[in-house]
């Protein structure tokens, strides 16, 4: 018997329709539905990783286990899914031959490596890469099988193995010594904490920030028609009262100059995953859903593999057959049409090209109908991104005026369109056209009104979910495949809020001042770069797995006995940033605090008043699920603090504490969540 291993269900249920020459047959091995697809032929679907890597049980006692003992404490893999794997020990004692055909990066490798693993097979393994789930991909991959790349598999169990060590050992350290435990742990993590820090850092910028006035100097003039113009002094530093009296009265304006130029926009180039979360994220779309979707979209046959660095298409894409299918599709057909009437198809390039995933791109058709929106959104953009690396350039007329009042000099600029090109095809980025009227060198143009507006120097803006993931992409903070993990990990825990743009909360500065102040190699990105470094020099076969993971240990023992050293004053700023976490406003009864409390008996959250030692019985229940962030604002109705809540896969919703409140949705009542919080709109 040969078994063919795919990543997950859906994959599975593809290869079999790809490979079979027939309905494969469903079948099931325990309670594991795998697909019979002839000749004696299994497909067998996993689901992600099967075992998972952990500390033996007698590790798990956060309070009884040294810290410095977890450090080097060993490792365990088991079963995460016993359904897989026990199908997986009845078929092996058949089995004559295994191809692996999961997802070809480091974790599919690892993934693959696993069912072996379970197996206990090693003698007869292939390996089956590529990049799309279409017939032509899977069959021309199968009959052309690889070897499994073992460096690849040691690479990815390397990432989770230091990844568990370094997370346990410092969220244990960080989360006692807070007294932080149970659900409101606090997390430090190899990858998270650096990003983290890059946001605490820019808060800190826009808050030391010292904003300094500027003046600019307006003008509206006429000839045939109203236009704008700007002094060409961009920004006064000193309030230009001089000039502005001289001009004051004046009627006209002299043309003295003008300049028309030509002007080239070059189409975007292909996606790679990090130019794919920038782009969706700039339409609302979190980076954590938005590789969801990709991945979901991949594993049914439309797009590429969405895990990939490579910005330039290889040969082998057939470009011309892919548009062809287009021509069939009501939402695109005029556009693709478009593309194809040119003599040749140009794509444009990237700066990075790599051989294991050709950039992300449309394969097969999609219909709107049987997508959901937001899997529709992630399709039309990579489709439409698609097309515009294949677009001419987009022309445009600049037109530069300079036009002397007084003697004092003003510039109007405007552009036209020539010819859209790549912007027809991609409507994410527009360009607007400023029309100017004619004008020669000498017209007079009458001056209506004079504009003098005082401005303010602005700080640093707050990172945006794009750009923190290019920034994390050149400080090699984690992967294509991990970033955004990493982005919705620190929403959750609460260190950051909002959705458009980052910003810290009061918990994220006291962990990443403590850590800088006493461990300031866990804050900054060069000693993650470094293993990242390590790991890609497993992948190339240079190091050694044992090697890499002794070297971290080391590192990460260094690091917890600077912490250790540090204890008492690391405690006292936690627990201070802590009790300003829990605060949601002041007691109506006797002023004092109103508090998040759990209790220890019960384990459930509500809202009690500071003053319970002195008699106060103020208390509110709250929603037992998700995380409960004070707003710092009060109810319009009853005065009371307003909080937020945010369960995981639910949009956030805000609410009055006082459920007695009558402008207060009751949360307490089925179907009822309080006030919805829409993408981009929450007060945070």
């Amino acid at each position: 018997m040969r078994l063919i291993i795919a990543e997950k269900s859906i994959a599975a249920r593809r290869l079999a329709e790809i490979l079979s020459s027939k309905v494969p047959k469903v079948v099931q091995v325990g309670s594991l539905t795998v697909y019979d697809i002839g000749n004696d032929t299994l497909v067998v679907p996993l689901r992600g990783h099967i075992l998972n890597v952990d500390y033996p049980r007698e590790y798990n006692n956060w309070r009884g286990v040294n810290l410095h003992q977890l450090v080097d404490a060993p490792l365990i893999y088991s079963t995460s899914a016993k359904d897989i794997t026990d199908a997986l020990k009845k078929l092996a004692p058949k089995a004559k031959r295994v191809t692996i055909a999961t997802d070809f990066d480091t974790e599919g490798e690892s993934i693959g490596r696993e069912a072996l693993t379970v197996m206990k097979f090693d003698a007869n393994v292939d390996r089956a890469r590529f990049s799309a789930l279409t017939p032509e991909e899977v069959k021309g991959a199968f009959d052309k099988l690889v070897k499994l790349d073992y460096n690849l598999a040691d690479s990815a169990d390397t990432r989770r193995e230091i990844d568990l060590v370094w997370g346990a050992v410092l969220t244990r350290f960080v989360s006692l010594t807070s007294g932080r435990l149970g659900k409101e742990f606090l997390s430090v993590g190899r990858v998270q904490t650096p990003t983290l820090a890059l946001i605490v850092d820019r808060e800190k910028e826009r808050r030391a920030f010292n904003s300094e006035k500027y003046w600019v100097l307006g003008a509206l003039f006429h000839k045939e028609k109203d236009f704008e113009a700007a002094h060409k002094t961009k920004e006064f530093k000193q309030k230009p009262d001089g000039i502005y009296e001289k001009l004051k009265g004046a009627k006209e304006g002299t043309v003295t100059k003008v300049t028309k130029k030509k002007k080239s926009l070059k189409p975007p180039t292909p996606f790679s995953t990090t130019d794919f979360l920038r782009a969706v994220s700039n339409m609302g779309v979190s980076p954590s859903r938005a590789m969801n979707i990709a991945e979901s979209l991949y594993q049914a046959g439309f797009i590429s593999y969405p895990r990939t660095d490579n910005t330039v298409y290889p040969d082998s894409i057939k470009i011309k057959d892919i548009l062809k299918k287009f021509l069939q599709h009501n939402e695109f057909k005029d556009h693709a049409a478009k593309l194809l009437e040119q003599k040749k198809l140009t794509p444009t390039k990237g700066k990075k090209k790599t051989t294991d995933h050709p950039p992300i791109h449309p394969v097969e058709l999609a219909s709107k109908a049987t997508l959901d929106p937001a899997s529709w959104k992630v399709y039309e953009l990579i489709v439409r991104r698609f097309f515009a690396t294949l677009a001419p350039v987009c022309e445009l007329n600049t037109v530069r005026v300079d036009i002397d009042v007084r003697e004092e000099p003003f510039v109007a600029t405007g552009q036209t369109i020539i010819s859209a090109g790549w912007k027809e095809f991609y409507p994410y980025s527009k360009t607007k056209e400023v029309l100017l009227p004619p004008m020669e060198e000498g017209d007079i143009a009458q001056l209506k009104k004079l504009d003098l507006q005082e401005k303010e120097t602005q700080p640093p803006k707050l990172y945006t979910p794009a750009a923190l993931l290019k920034r994390m992409e050149e400080l090699n903070l984690g992967t294509k495949a991990t970033r955004p993990d990493i982005l919705s990990k620190l929403v959750f825990r609460g260190y950051i809020k909002g959705t458009k743009n980052y910003e810290p909360t009061e918990i994220a500065f006291a962990v990443i001042d403590t850590l800088e102040k006493y461990a300031e190699d866990i804050s900054k990105p060069t000693m993650t770069s470094k293993l990242e470094a390590e790991m890609g020099e497993i992948e190339a076969g240079k190091k050694q797995k044992p090697n890499v993971v002794e070297d971290s240990r080391r590192m990460l023992g260094t690091i917890l006995t600077e912490l250790s050293n540090n204890r008492e004053k690391i405690a006292e700023a936690l627990r201070a940033a802590s009790k300003g976490t829990y605060t949601v406003g002041k007691c109506p009864k006797c002023g004092k605090d109103l508090r998040i409390i759990t209790s220890r008996k019960t384990g459930k959250h509500f809202v009690g008043c500071e003053g319970y030692t002195e008699g106060c019985d103020v208390s509110f229940p709250l929603p037992q699920k998700g995380k409960i962030t004070p707003l710092g604002t009060i109810c319009e109705s009853c005065g009371l603090p307003m909080i937020r809540v945010e369960v995981q896969r639910r949009r956030p919703y805000e609410m009055c504490i006082n459920h007695e409140c009558k402008t207060k949705a009751s949360w307490g009542k089925k179907g009822s969540k309080g006030k919805k919080v829409s993408k981009g709109k929450s007060k945070q």
